[in-house]
């Protein structure tokens, strides 16, 4: 079993909502990745999402896009993140870390390194769960079950069009938690729909009976204290890329932190 379950489920049991901060690895310093992880923790974050950077992100919008260009452009790849995974894990062994990005890296790890090679190194290296944007859940069951054996979880998001057929797929295979993308369109894009999230909440829980995240338009303390009252999770990302994509280095973690302390603030009030 991977972190993600404990942790979530002490958290329901306290009744509070769990805080998952997104970063893309290597942003904005290639250096810096590792101290603003543990910063987040710090800061309250009960979840890390760290993004693969990937040269054709499909689902992200300019914000990430540009984040993932410049960690590629530093030389960031997902060897780098996992290395990044392990020195994280020598002084925190607690918070669960999920890689989320795209198919590509994954498959091209496995090419380099040996069938399977992601999933045992993944494992090794201290990671607790994976979001791939673009493996659907009907074809990701082998590659669940290998997640699984080496104590992973695989997460999928589901969208404002998804079908209840789809809802159980994801049902069927995912496991640590569902990431509900609350705005049609990708990262950062529009503005969001309380009431939506609301509504949409019960549906996915008819399928799904781990805990839900909701996150894309997640932009500061109100939206996610009024997110929080339905969803067990909220995701956070690219205001937080944002707000630290401009800043020197020795200020990237304590912005990052202040930034994070409201959130975490807010969804305990």
């Amino acid at each position: 079993m991977s972190r993600i379950q404990p942790t979530l489920s002490a958290l329901q049991a306290q009744g509070r909502k769990a805080l998952i901060p997104y970063v893309t690895a290597g942003f904005p310093y290639a250096d810096i990745t590792v101290d603003l992880m543990h910063g987040m923790a710090e800061a309250g974050a009960d979840v890390i999402e760290l993004g693969v950077p990937f040269s054709d992100p499909s689902a992200d919008g300019p914000v990430i896009q540009k984040a993932g260009d410049r960690a590629l452009a530093a030389g960031i790849g997902l060897v780098q993140v996992l290395a990044m995974v392990k020195r994280f894990r020598e002084r925190n062994q607690n918070t669960p870390v999920v890689l989320m990005g795209y198919a590509n890296p994954v498959e091209r790890y496995d090419q380099k390194h040996g069938a399977g090679a992601f999933v045992n190194d993944a494992a090794d290296a201290g990671v607790d769960g994976v979001l791939v944007v673009d493996y659907p859940p009907e074809e990701c069951e082998d590659f669940a079950q290998a997640l699984r054996a080496r104590g992973m979880d695989l997460i999928f998001l589901l969208a404002p069009t998804s079908t209840d057929e789809r809802m159980a797929q994801v049902a069927r295979v995912a496991s640590g938690y569902v990431y509900y993308v609350s705005l049609k369109g990708v990262t950062g894009a529009g503005t969001l729909d309380v009431g939506q999230v609301e509504a949409m909440l019960p549906r996915i829980r008819q399928h799904v009976s781990i805990p839900v995240g909701v996150g894309f338009g997640i932009r500061d303390a109100d939206t996610a204290r009024a997110i929080g009252r339905s969803a067990d999770a909220v995701v956070i990302g690219s205001k937080l890329i944002q707000l630290i994509e401009d800043e020197p280095h020795e200020k990237v973690v304590p912005v990052a932190v202040q930034f994070l302390r409201t959130i975490r603030k807010a969804l305990d009030a």
